[in-house]
């Protein structure tokens, strides 16, 4: 029973630590790059994105971006916040910048959407 109250406490601590808070959402990692989704897909942000937590990517847009996509139950944490898009899905966003991919890229390999429009998230 005191390990069990140990390990709730230490949850709690952990759960309000500014460490835990700054953790990367939707499975995205930190690489030498910039930021990949779980799958190893480059994350890009979109320079029209101008109003903060919000994604002008809609449409065709989204078909050739897609968003990196949170749950309904997804919440905010630190500078990693979840936008409601056009359609009502859920979408991750980064210091305020919607989170996408690039649908030519592959997994694990370089990002090849680089552009003035659409940079890496870092």
């Amino acid at each position: 029973m005191r390990l069990m109250m140990k390990l709730c406490v230490a949850a709690a601590l952990l759960a309000g630590s500014p460490a835990f808070a700054q953790m990367p959402m939707g499975g995205a990692k930190a690489t030498a790059d910039g930021l990949n989704d779980a799958t190893g897909m480059p994350l890009y942000t979109y320079a029209r994105d101008t109003t903060p937590g919000k994604s002008a990517c809609n449409g065709p847009c989204a078909t050739a971006w897609p968003p990196l996509a949170a749950t309904a139950a997804d919440k905010d944490a630190g500078d990693w916040t979840v936008v409601t898009r056009d359609d009502g899905a859920k979408q991750w966003a980064y210091k305020g910048q919607p989170l996408y991919t690039y649908a030519r890229d592959t997994a694990g390999q370089p990002a090849t959407g680089v552009s003035a429009a659409w940079p890496r998230a870092k």
